[in-house]
């Protein structure tokens, strides 16, 4: 359970971070058509894990507890692509090119298939 909450914690955190971040950004670049601001907030959490990561990692910085509110909670809650390139990335280390690219295609393809499923799900009447 107190994983849970430190997860939660973090989560909240990382949510509220990338609402004020992400709108910062947007307004700054004056664009209303594309979104700057999801943009600068994916590549800022991606930054952000692969820092924090490798010091949890190669320095042994964090605890467990930390690792847990940082990484899972807070980078969590600010954009889940932070994972996903922190993910694909271990892959690339590990020499495991196939299972990278898979991993990205399929996140790709069934993610924006799925936005447009349930994008049409929704209009179903």
């Amino acid at each position: 359970m107190r994983n849970i909450v430190i997860v939660g914690l973090g989560g909240f955190v990382g949510s509220v971070l990338r609402y004020l971040v992400s709108g910062w950004v947007q307004k700054l670049s004056g664009s209303a058509l594309f979104p700057y601001g999801t943009l600068g907030v994916n590549v800022l959490g991606c930054l952000l894990i692969g820092l924090l990561g490798g010091w949890a990692e190669n320095v042994e910085l964090f605890g467990p507890s930390v690792r847990l509110f940082l990484l899972l909670g807070l980078l969590g809650g600010f954009t889940t692509f932070s994972t996903f390139g922190y993910e694909t990335a271990e892959l690339l280390r590990d020499r495991e090119l196939l299972p990278a690219l898979a991993y990205v295609g399929s996140h790709l393809i069934l993610g924006l298939a799925a936005v447009t499923f349930g994008y049409a799900l929704s209009n179903l009447r």
